[in-house]
């Protein structure tokens, strides 16, 4: 009950849709209803009449007026068909937008655990299935229940015995549905875990493809893929076993509905206690009755499907962001950059990653973390714009604590150059943009200058409405990251990080974008997570970070002279060169 209530919400704003649709099918219900009795009433009292001038005018007044209900019945259905099916997509796309937007405020641990590709199962597939029950549901329900309950009454008035059996029929139809509506919930929950996985794997697959191409390895992604297909496909094959045995029990129940009607119906025409017209009004309601009760069964299938799909959306909005907006939280604003971590410790589960980390960082400084892998450099980072939340302690910016400003606020305040860059599907500008949405031309371009990459895009044909592919497929690796510096300098942030921003570039890529970075670190509070040691000497700070926390601080020339684990580390890479 709790999940219906949940479902019926989003029916709330298309109350004069819905109502409506439940107008034309009560309409569609009652003309079905009155078609036997009509034909009840020519085969009593019209058809007997000796006066054939009499016959032919009732014959005419009965088909004008069955006429009319069907042109009715006509836009009726149209209605239903139509506008009911638009009610449906309307709630699913209320469903959808919900459940992205849920998704865009939920925590970097969420996606840590999640694969993408089981929310995309759940944002297509799922949702269909749900608008797919949004319609019909109610209106089946309403029409069977309308049908039912109208031949029931009818049948009753025509013969009590007939429709004694009828209602025994109808108990045992009503069980064996029961019965196997269970079986089927259960099936039709690990068909969705067996599609999503399907999903998951072709996401994975393809978004990985030029790393599966470069190892060969198209075999490997195919096994992979076999196994989770056989799996669904198993799965499908259950409820298809199911389903059968279900629609054929119905079946099988109806017919033998009609047998009884026949053979008792014949029995008590013999008795004198049913006429033969009664007998043949009885079969046509007996059709009107197993029309709806079909529906029913084939309700319990699509209920089954939505509620199942519904359950999985409900899980996902029902996850609570890890990190939210405090009641009282402010907007950050005219931040000077002054960073400070206060007893600050961190960890995934029960791992430690950072532990009593007491550190300031003044205004418009440089600092840089280097230490091995694994250390919480990127972590250490993480927290200043609340990606992850700190187990304990205390991060101030400007002395504000950031758990008392808003995210969005917060993180307008931070720009940040990764390693692994990501360009958007779309052109140069839009991924430039991306730093500040209204940002005009001429600013847009001014970044880009900033960054070395204006004359590159210049030198393209369609220049900055060219298209970067997917994932910026089309631009090398030193092009992506100028263009990703472009989008920070757009954004224009009072606090940088750049994390290991030139690590994964050939020498002269990096000289182009060391010098880009340079320019971009100026008068802003600056982190740099550094591979290459050579990069970071005019620090004002490096802090060598380890499993036990902030080992050493000092500048260059001060590190080196130290002897310690960052001499080590520069003499290592000065070697290998």
């Amino acid at each position: 009950m709790k999940t219906m209530k949940a479902f019926l919400k989003y029916y709330k704003p298309y109350k004069k849709l819905f109502f409506t649709d439940m107008f034309c099918a009560l309409t569609l219900s009652g003309i079905d209803l009155v078609f036997p009795l009509l034909v009840g009433f020519l085969m009593d009292e019209v058809y007997v009449l000796k006066d054939i001038s009499k016959v032919m005018k009732y014959i005419a007044l009965v088909g004008s007026v069955l006429l009319v209900m069907y042109i009715i019945k006509y836009f009726c259905q149209y209605y239903i068909t139509s506008w009911g099916h638009i009610m449906g997509t309307y709630m699913e796309s209320d469903m959808r937008r919900e459940l992205f937007e849920h998704l865009e405020r939920l925590s970097f641990s969420y996606y840590d655990e999640v694969n993408t590709g089981k929310l995309m199962s759940c944002i297509v597939n799922d949702l269909f299935d749900i608008s797919e029950f949004a319609h019909h549901g109610p209106e089946d329900i309403f029409i069977s229940a309308i049908k039912i309950i109208g031949t029931f009454t009818i049948l009753s008035f025509i013969n009590i015995k007939m429709t004694l059996i009828l209602i025994v029929f109808t108990l045992i139809m009503l069980y064996f549905s029961l019965y196997y509506n269970r079986k089927m919930k259960k099936v039709f929950a690990a068909n969705r875990e067996r599609i999503a996985g399907v999903n998951a794997i072709t996401q994975d697959s393809l978004g990985g493809i030029r790393v599966v191409k470069s190892f060969a390895n198209e075999e490997i992604e195919m096994s992979k893929f076999d196994d989770g297909n056989n799996a669904f496909v198993e799965t499908k094959k259950s409820s298809y076993f199911i389903m059968g045995r279900y629609h054929s029990g119905n079946s099988f129940f109806q017919s033998l509905l009609y047998l009884a009607t026949v053979l008792i119906g014949g029995l008590l025409i013999t008795k004198g206690e049913m006429s033969l017209s009664e007998l043949t009004v009885y079969i046509l309601y007996i059709n009107t009755f197993l029309v709806p009760v079909q529906k029913l069964v084939d309700f319990t299938e699509q209920l089954q499907k939505g509620m199942t799909g519904f359950e999985r959306f409900l899980k996902i909005m029902n996850t609570k962001p890890e990190i939210q907006d405090a009641k009282h939280a402010e907007k950050l604003t005219k931040v000077q950059g002054d960073i400070t971590f206060r007893d600050v410790s961190f960890g995934y589960g029960d791992e430690t990653i950072l532990s009593n980390i007491n550190l300031r960082i003044p205004a418009g400084k440089t600092v840089a973390l280097v230490g091995p892998s694994g250390s919480g450099k990127t972590t250490f980072c993480s927290l200043i714009p609340r990606f992850y939340e700190v187990s304990s302690g205390s991060i101030l910016i400007d002395g504000k604590d950031i758990r008392d400003v808003t995210q969005r606020s917060l993180r307008d305040m931070i720009g940040i150059v990764q390693q692994d860059v990501y360009l958007f599907g779309g052109s140069i500008k839009e991924n430039i943009s991306y730093g500040k949405p209204l940002a005009s031309d001429s600013e847009i371009i001014a970044a880009a200058k900033k960054a070395n990459i204006h004359d590159f895009i210049m030198s393209l044909p369609e220049g900055y409405d060219t298209y970067v592919g997917e994932r910026g497929v089309r631009l090398s690796g030193g092009q992506k990251q100028r263009i990703s510096i472009a989008r920070v300098f757009l954004k224009n942030p009072p606090i940088l990080i750049l994390d290991e921003a030139t690590s994964a570039l050939d020498n002269e890529s990096e000289r182009y974008i060391q010098k880009s970075l340079d320019e971009l670190a100026k008068d802003r509070t600056t982190l740099v997570i550094a591979h290459r040691l050579s990069t970071i000497k005019n620090a004002d700070e490096i802090l060598v970070l380890t499993p036990n926390g902030i080992t050493e601080r000092g500048n260059h020339r001060e590190l080196l002279d130290r002897q310690g684990i960052y001499a080590h580390l520069y003499n290592m890479q000065f070697e290998a060169v």
